[in-house]
């Protein structure tokens, strides 16, 4: 088959559904994935007909990675060009009163399941002139943010992933790409804030900071799965903080003691 074919891991809602919509426009085949049945539907719904197939995956399970994955070749014919890496949780709230337990979840399923898919995956992506690993990191990956600490170390682990991984497989011919979105329009800003009623979209509004449409994080998908650089931020907060980082690091430590707003 000829057709080029992209494997989304949470394609239920926010940005897998964008990227997916976005994909299947263009004449690609989707896989999408996701642990929410109803949400796998409402996105199917959405794509043009045949375009698509739908595939129960909880990304911390390896051995649903790989039977997930073979479902998907089967059906696109044994290639993969893209893996979108994109399944997350936001967690925040003070990291010494978060339960180990909700720590352990963040890292399972926003790393870990990042560290299955890329082990599962690279047969399929090897096997693919040309394919790309898109990873789902996040500004939270540019400079820790307080309030939201094992969620900050989460996207930083990925980013590194994604930096050793695309030295690693250069021989294989693929290549490794991350998002670094700031704030999205998706459900996550719809969670509260750790330790308080206060919706995260709320905190955001009230910072001052823009929330970015979903459809541009798909758009910057497209360009980073066709592009060369290696991290591509999305929305003007995730671009200042790039910068901030780099020639400002000390002004940032300043604001995350100050700051306990949580990040995506």
């Amino acid at each position: 088959m000829t057709q080029q074919a992209i494997f989304i891991t949470g394609g239920a809602s926010g940005i897998g559904r964008a990227v997916a919509l976005l994909f299947a426009q263009r004449g690609w085949r989707v896989g999408l994935a996701d642990v929410n049945v109803a949400g796998l539907a409402e996105t199917l719904a959405m794509l043009p007909k045949g375009s698509a197939t739908t595939h129960l995956l909880d990304v911390r399970d390896r051995d649903q990675w790989v039977a997930a994955l073979a479902d998907f070749a089967a059906v696109s014919g044994g290639r993969m060009d893209v893996l979108f890496n994109n399944a997350g949780i936001g967690t925040s709230g003070p990291f010494a009163t978060t339960e180990p337990a909700e720590l352990e979840r963040c890292n399972a399923i926003n790393f870990m399941g990042v560290v299955h898919g890329a082990h599962a995956g690279f047969a399929l992506l090897s096997a693919t002139p040309g394919a790309v690993m898109l990873i789902t990191s996040s500004a939270a990956g540019i400079y820790g943010t307080a309030g939201a600490a094992i969620y900050s170390a989460t996207k930083f682990a990925v980013r590194g992933l994604a930096e050793a991984l695309d030295g690693e497989w250069t021989a294989a011919g693929v290549k490794v790409r991350t998002l670094m979105p700031s704030f999205i329009d998706t459900p996550l800003l719809d969670q509260p804030t750790g330790g308080s009623n206060q919706l995260i979209r709320e905190n955001v509004r009230r910072a001052g900071l823009e929330i970015s449409p979903v459809g541009d994080v798909a758009e910057a998908a497209w360009a980073a799965v066709h592009g060369q650089g290696l991290h591509t931020r999305v929305g003007k907060t995730a671009r200042k903080l790039w910068f901030a980082a780099r020639w400002m690091p000390g002004a940032l430590r300043k604001q995350a003691q100050r700051s306990r707003l949580g990040r995506r």
